[in-house]
């Protein structure tokens, strides 16, 4: 254990943090930012939680459907953690950290939420569905990166609207944009908490998160619902840690959602 780290551990043992913030408390600085990418994606989104910052480009194909599920359209949500927002990442296939996010941040969080009608992405059943691509692209990890993930998909997805599909040419024409949205029944949002000695510290720094010994990411829905849980490093949780994190998920999560409700 280093000097920083040491020091990081003692100082949240007396609810200290480096930038004078409660140990619940998130960065004021929150934004949310539609549209910056309108030539590339159907839909579009930035998100900056203090200096961490995210961006999201939802794209929109036309494939069969699974078997399985043939009056179905689908997702397909990715993360790519770009060398250029943090020395920790590097380029090539996707790490074991961008997967997490991909598929238990944002895939799961949307999917165990129901928050996009799938039935509603069909165009012909066992024949035609429409694809739903979420991609999430780092510019700066200054600390809980996956909140930030998960919160711009979502605003990339209230963003989006569909292009015009040729049915008769089966093709869909790009350049021409409909009204259409994502049909979205829910905004879920992740919120993650991590434990350092006996404290449970949201939003945290990478300081922080380099000195923690365990984490907690809790998806929740605007009814007060979980729909999703992921949790990290190698130390343990209990009862009564999960029961404080799903409370300040909640808590924590109601004030984000606001940001993409308007």
């Amino acid at each position: 254990m280093n000097i920083v780290t040491s020091h990081v551990r003692t100082l949240i043992e007396k609810g200290i943090r480096f930038d004078g913030r409660k140990l619940d408390e998130y960065r004021k600085d929150v934004t949310v930012e539609y549209g910056i990418s309108k030539k590339s994606a159907e839909g579009s989104a930035r998100v900056k939680i203090g200096t961490t910052e995210v961006v999201a480009g939802v794209k929109f194909e036309v494939g069969k459907p699974y078997a399985d599920t043939a009056d179905q359209g689908s997702i397909i949500a990715g993360v790519e953690l770009l060398p250029l927002s943090s020395s920790h990442y590097e380029s090539g296939p996707p790490s074991i950290k961008a997967i997490e996010l991909a598929r238990a941040i944002v895939d799961r969080g949307i999917r165990e939420s129901e928050a996009i009608d799938l039935k509603k992405l069909c165009i012909k059943k066992g024949e035609k569905s429409w694809t739903v691509l979420i991609d999430n692209y780092t510019i700066n990890d200054a600390g809980n990166i996956a909140d930030a993930i998960g919160l711009c998909a979502m605003a990339a997805l209230k963003d989006a609207r569909f292009p015009k599909y040729d049915e008769k040419a089966e093709r869909v024409i790009y350049e021409e944009r409909t009204d259409k949205k994502v049909p979205l029944n829910e905004l879920p949002i992740p919120i993650t908490v991590i434990k350092i000695g006996t404290q449970l510290v949201v939003d945290p720094s990478p300081d922080e998160e380099a000195a923690m010994d365990a984490r907690l990411t809790v998806t929740t829905t605007s009814d007060g619902k979980v729909c999703a849980m992921q949790k990290g490093g190698a130390g343990t949780l209990t009862a009564d840690d999960v029961a404080k994190v799903i409370e300040l998920s909640l808590k924590k999560g109601k004030e984000l959602r606001k940001l993409i409700e308007k």
